[in-house]
């Protein structure tokens, strides 16, 4: 009975604790909401005025660009992330299995724009790209992403190299396996967790970059972020806030369709061995 009760009290806490969580969680979703259907929601006041949806009916208008801007973020960050994994696998496998003079140095150079602050880093690439005739386009603004997206795919397949044990690798060949065999069916079931950590940081990192975007496209390039930035930064609040939401709405689709990617293509192989 002692048992039961303690197992019953951990089972309620634990509920307690995820309730918690998803409140946490949800509050500034409906915060966002609550003022983005909101007039003159002001502090200390505890309410709205007054509700009005205002703010969704121009953001969801075809006037707006809401709709371009989802779907060119969406092109950029996809297409980024498909370079990201090109450049990082190669990158990585050598970062991961050997040890060369200057490492040290070329793991320094990789990690750089995570620890430089962005602006310093965007004005280079900037006065770069002015000379080269990539800013104001899409292509520049591509380039430009990779600065801040890059190094956390590196890193998350050099974590994904470096427990892959390269003995299961030479075990392959030694029975017969081409190059090609021994990645599709050794390393690559391996990478792909590590494949989509970094695909989700660098889809997410892409996303939400607003000043490369802003320097390198120069309001040309008009993503979701140029869209929201103004009215957060006290232009509208509630078409801010609308935005927001979107925003948020499109992260989470995109670390969704991840997770089935992963979930998916294990299923699809425990199937085949099965």
């Amino acid at each position: 009975m002692e048992k039961l009760t303690i197992k019953g009290l951990r089972h309620y806490l634990g509920f307690l604790m995820g309730l918690l969580l998803a409140f946490t969680l949800a509050l500034p979703i409906i915060a966002l909401l609550v003022n983005s259907l909101s007039v003159g929601w002001r502090w200390p006041d505890l309410f709205p005025q007054a509700l009005t949806n205002r703010a969704w009916s121009y953001v969801l208008s075809s006037t707006s660009g809401t709709y371009a801007s989802i779907g060119l973020s969406l092109e950029i960050a996809l297409v980024v992330t498909i370079i990201n994994l090109i450049l990082g696998m190669p990158g990585a496998y050598a970062l991961a299995r050997y040890s060369f003079r200057g490492k040290m140095l070329v793991e320094g150079i990789v990690y750089a724009p995570i620890i430089v602050p962005a602006f310093v880093s965007t004005m280079g690439i900037q006065l770069t790209f002015l000379r080269l005739g990539l800013t104001e386009s899409v292509l520049g603004v591509i380039l430009a992403h990779l600065a801040p997206t890059l190094p956390y795919m590196v890193r998350a397949l050099i974590i994904s190299f470096q427990t892959l044990e390269p003995s299961l690798e030479d075990q392959a060949r030694t029975l017969g396996a081409g190059w090609w065999q021994c990645f599709w069916q050794i390393s690559l079931p391996h990478l792909v967790p590590g494949m989509v950590a970094g695909a989700s940081l660098s889809i997410l990192i892409s996303l939400s970059q607003y000043l490369i975007t802003f320097l390198i496209g120069g309001g040309q390039v008009v993503t979701l972020p140029l869209l929201m930035f103004p009215f957060i930064n006290g232009g509208d609040l509630a078409i801010g806030s609308a935005y927001a939401i979107l925003f948020s709405g499109m992260a989470g689709l995109a670390l969704y369709v991840m997770s089935w990617v992963l979930k998916h293509y294990y299923g699809k192989r425990l199937d085949f061995h099965i």
